[in-house]
This record gives structure tokens, C-alpha cells and sequence, in this order.
């Protein structure tokens, strides 16, 4: 049986293979694409992370006012319109829909079961009822997860190294997405071998942020852990704020928030991972059904400390750290 590492080498190596053959053809008709997306291009973040989608699309010969069109939908943090939006898609008979999250993906499928739909991002699609499974995804979707099994544990970890006397972690959780409530779930399992207790911070607005911080301050939350979540990460300059202001070590699970202002990020690279979708839907594009493409799951970790952030709070970071991390914000 083919082990994990190897199953990810494998297909990653096959997509890798088609998009270097790619970008020695001509694109010969012209192809209308749809994103159904959260962050908008006016966001700092959106516009980084979909323009490195729209970047490897030129690479691979697909070029927007020449042989491409994109369609561009956003939630902007309403989660409720994203069926609304995926349905004007699809009444534009776009050629594929890109998605960058779950519920972006189950709002896409339930619009329609023949237009291809890409995973730019998602969480955990067979959780989410999106797919069938990772190896043989089934349907119209495919793409990529940036969740990890083992991430959660491994954020909890990097914490406690910069906070010894961690003891009570506040998680945020958004009802609106399912991947946040897996990540909850994983970081209680490896919480318990740490000897942390975790309390569960519900936001699902954000009008919500000011009272979850209170409540934290109530039930005596030394540090936050945010995971993966559009809504999250569009008010992360906020969240990182309010995380300095009230005193608590965050680690968050995008390295967008570090720029923003937050302490510390070990995460997936959502950047690489909006890059590789291009790939998927220039397979799909040529041909490839998206029911016979595997799911690719995270395998490039970004580890990045805003030292700035750490002596505002009061907390020395080990020299071990530092020379672990990818990258160190002065």
C-alpha cells in the first residue's frame, strides 16, 4: 500500500509534470472562468493570494482580455450570499468555478453537478460533505486541502515553547464553517498530551470579536489559537489588535495575520497552494475529469514570528525558535 508522503509525491509530481508540458502549448479557444471567493481583490491578502492564482495561469498560457475571462464573486464575510453568487456563475456557464474554502465548495456544488470546481484552499472537503474521498474525489470537485492532521498539535506545541506556563487556550470557531470545528476538535486530542485545557471562543460575525476577547478575559484564556477561516482572516489586522492590546500570545493559522501585526503563524503556504489550483484547472481545461483527480493535500509549511508583536506582549522568544522559523518580522 502507498504510504501518505508517498500517494502526495506521487500525484504532486504528475501535476507538476502536466503543467511544465502546458506551458509549451497554445491555448487554442478562449475559456470563461468564475471565482467564488471571500477575500476581495481590494484586500491586501486577496489580492496576494489571487494573484498568484491569476500569475501561474499566465505561466501555463491562460491570459485574461486575450484568451480568459474571469468572473469575480466575493462573500466579503457574508458566508449566506455565497449560494446566491455561485448561482449567477453558473448562469454565466463558466467554464470551472475556483473556490478557496468549504463552504465555498458546498455552495458551488449544490449550484451545479457539471461545471468543474477547483479547491484553491479547503479545509476538510470529505467532513464537509464536498467530497467523496481525498484519493478519488468523485463529482465535480477537486483541488487542494490545506488541512493537516498533525497541525493543530504542532501550532499547541510552537505556543507553549514561547509560553512555558501555558495552561488555558482560547480557540476560535465559526459556526459557518466546519473546517474551524475540526480544528477544535483536533487541537482538544493533542491539547490533552500537552496538559493544556482549551475553551472554545464562538465568532461567527464581527460584531462578535469585541465580546470574544471579553469572555476570554473572564475565564482567564492565556494565549489564542485562530485557525483557517476567510471571516478570520479578513479582520486579522483587528484580531491581531485586540490579541496585543488584551495581552495574549495568538498563533494563527495564515501567515497573513503576521504582517497584520500577529505573533506568530504555522500553517500550510495558502499562497503555493492558490498557485498550484492553477494547475488543476489547466488539467481540467485540457480535458481531466475532476472526479479521477486526487486531492492534494499541504506538504510546504510556512513557520514565521513577528518579534515586534513578542516584546509588546512581554515575551522573550528562544534563540531555538528563531533560528527555526522561515521568516522573523522585525
Amino acid at each position: 500500500m502507498m504510504d501518505r508522503r508517498a500517494f502526495i509525491a506521487a500525484v504532486t509530481g504528475g501535476l507538476h509534470a502536466a503543467a511544465l508540458a502546458a506551458e509549451a502549448q497554445q491555448v487554442g479557444r478562449s475559456f470563461r472562468m468564475g471565482i467564488l471567493g471571500n477575500l476581495p481583490l481590494t484586500d491586501a491578502e486577496g489580492k496576494h493570494l489571487w494573484g498568484g492564482f491569476i500569475e501561474e495561469l499566465r505561466a501555463l498560457g491562460y491570459v485574461e482580455g486575450q484568451n480568459l475571462t474571469i468572473d469575480y464573486r466575493f462573500s466579503e464575510e457574508r458566508y449566506e450570499r455565497l449560494p446566491e453568487l455561485a448561482a449567477e456563475l453558473v448562469r454565466l456557464r463558466v467554464d470551472a468555478i475556483i473556490v478557496p474554502a468549504d463552504q465555498n465548495a458546498l455552495a458551488a456544488k449544490q449550484a451545479t453537478q457539471t461545471i468543474p470546481i477547483v479547491m484553491a484552499g479547503g479545509g476538510d472537503p470529505i467532513a464537509a460533505g464536498v467530497v467523496a474521498s481525498l484519493a478519488r474525489p468523485g463529482g465535480n470537485v477537486t483541488g487542494l486541502s490545506i488541512v493537516a492532521p498533525e497541525i493543530a498539535g504542532k501550532q499547541l506545541e510552537l505556543l507553549k515553547e514561547m509560553v512555558p506556563r501555558l495552561s488555558r487556550v482560547g480557540v476560535f470557531w465559526n459556526p459557518g464553517n466546519p473546517s474551524t470545528v475540526k480544528a477544535l476538535r483536533q487541537g482538544e486530542i493533542a491539547a490533552r498530551s500537552l496538559r493544556v485545557q482549551l475553551q472554545a471562543v464562538r465568532v461567527g460575525r464581527p460584531d462578535d470579536f469585541e465580546q470574544a476577547f471579553a469572555a476570554m478575559k473572564r475565564q482567564h484564556v492565556v494565549a489564542l489559537l485562530v485557525p483557517a477561516d476567510g471571516l478570520f482572516l479578513l479582520h486579522r489586522s483587528r484580531i491581531a489588535n485586540l490579541a496585543t492590546r488584551n495581552g495574549l500570545p495568538a498563533m494563527y493559522g495564515l501567515t497573513g495575520y503576521v504582517e497584520a501585526g500577529g505573533l506568530v503563524v504555522y500553517a500550510p503556504s495558502l499562497y503555493d497552494s492558490f498557485r498550484r489550483a492553477a494547475v488543476y484547472v489547466d488539467r481540467i481545461l485540457k480535458g481531466a475529469r475532476p472526479a479521477d483527480l486526487p486531492i492534494e493535500q499541504p506538504t510546504k509549511f510556512e513557520f514565521v514570528i513577528n518579534v515586534k508583536t513578542a516584546r509588546a506582549l512581554g515575551l522573550t522568544i528562544p534563540p531555538s525558535l528563531l533560528q527555526r522559523a522561515d521568516q522573523v518580522i522585525e
